[in-house]
């Protein structure tokens, strides 16, 4: 089956979604000295041959300025493909690293981008596929895939759509948005020791006023505490956000907020990305005084966390889907799955200003040969990457955290369209 990708309220219930035809690449590049932009297509998606379509994660970019990702559809067979784009003078090339077969290598990579190690391994998940969906690694030399767990089984959880993280001991981290051992989607570790992959189940969602189903993946601190969001349930069941702490050999789970569907937002569909400070920054994908979702900060004190709402997104139904983005200046960037000026979809950016933020609309998308409805996160600039290998079996990170360039120089943002409608 495959995740529906319309609605977050039937985020995490399966079913089908069609074949689309064109998918886009996009290229944002802002000017800080001239503050303009421009708008580019790199690459257009045809899910032709190994070509893969329907790109839902954003890309990450290497030290090279080569971008790596994920296809939901399209490929050699259908069920999806992890590419690489390369800057090729003015023009990109497009190598298809792995093409899924919808067996047990997986099905369906879907909303999480790639974490990749090393320059050379790509971490991420497929929504179905193995039993019921995978973790896997692949080379960024071409039709090296291995499976490093495949979901489903017992207690295990299935549906792992919102991709993983890496700490700096090679450990895997991420979550499943349905079943468990209590029927609503767990948190889980992977640990890599010689040619096995452990799987450690840290937390299961119970229900009642605890948050349910998480779509998105997880987040780190630098103590190794587990930050994330769930799109459902919580106190007032419109989703929550969560933190897992260690106590002892165990987890304990703190639900930081409970969305409560006004002013604050409903349904935090994208997961949280942390500043040095250690606020959280997320967004809804419904709800907020103008109908388009919210983004939000969670700033900690002794006391407890304090929520504030930086910016409602106008439009009807259709906020970020994903991470958001945070530069080295603290400026945030992100899209909307269908807000904007043409309900298909934006490219945002709000900078602190004077103790509050400051708007700008980059981008709406129109369409056909522009683009519309990403999902994933903003990618700019290269991140801390790791030296954490796969198991040794393999012959032997739309949110990222990205840096951008404040000196004047022209800095470009990547991203995916869902559909070209």
């Amino acid at each position: 089956m495959l995740q529906a990708a319309t609605d977050h309220f039937v985020l995490t219930r399966r079913a089908t979604l069609p074949l689309l035809a064109l998918i886009y690449v996009l290229v944002i590049s802002a000017s800080l000295s001239a503050h303009s932009q421009t708008y580019k297509v790199p690459y257009n998606f045809t899910g032709k041959g190994t070509d893969g379509a329907t790109p839902y994660a954003g890309p990450v970019l290497d030290a090279l300025g080569n971008l790596y990702g994920t296809t939901y559809l399209g490929g050699s067979l259908g069920a999806g493909t992890v590419y690489r784009l390369s800057p090729t003078g003015s023009s990109w090339t497009h190598t298809a690293l792995y093409n899924y077969r919808a067996q047990t290598d997986g099905s369906g990579p879907a909303f999480g981008s790639l974490v990749l190690a090393s320059g050379r391994f790509l971490f991420g998940t497929t929504e179905g596929g193995g039993y019921f969906g995978t973790a896997f690694a692949v080379c960024a030399c071409p039709h090296r895939e291995y499976v490093l767990r495949s979901f489903g089984k017992g207690k295990d959880g299935a549906q792992p759509i919102g991709g993983l993280v890496l700490d700096r001991a090679g450990n895997l981290y991420g979550t499943t948005s349905e079943f468990g051992a209590n029927g609503f989607g767990n948190v889980f570790e992977l640990t890599p020791s010689g040619n096995t992959v452990t799987e450690t189940i840290l937390y299961s969602f119970t229900g009642g006023n605890d948050p349910i189903n998480p779509a998105a993946g997880v987040t780190l601190d630098a103590r190794g505490d587990i930050y994330g969001t769930a799109s459902l349930g919580g106190a007032h069941s419109n989703g929550a956000v969560y933190k897992l702490s260690r106590s002892g050999s165990a987890w304990k789970e703190t639900v930081l907020y409970n969305f409560q569907g006004n002013s604050d937002g409903a349904n935090p569909v994208g997961g949280v990305i942390l500043d040095k400070s250690g606020n959280l920054y997320g967004t809804t994908f419904d709800g907020g005084i103008n109908g388009g979702g919210t983004v939000y900060e969670l700033s900690p004190s002794p006391s407890g966390w304090t929520f504030t709402t930086i910016y409602s997104l106008v439009g009807l139904y259709g906020g970020p889907y994903n991470k958001l983005t945070l530069d080295e200046n603290g400026n945030i960037y992100g899209f909307t799955n269908a807000d904007g000026a043409n309900l298909l979809g934006s490219v945002f950016k709000l900078s602190p200003s004077n103790g509050g933020w400051t708007y700008t609309d980059l981008h709406d998308f129109i369409g056909g040969t522009d683009g519309a409805s990403p999902y994933g996160s903003v990618a700019s600039m290269p991140t801390a990457t790791s030296s954490a290998q796969p198991p040794s079996a393999a012959p032997t990170t739309r949110g990222l955290s990205s840096k951008s360039r404040s000196n004047g120089q022209r800095i470009s943002h990547y991203g995916v369209t869902g559909s070209m409608r």
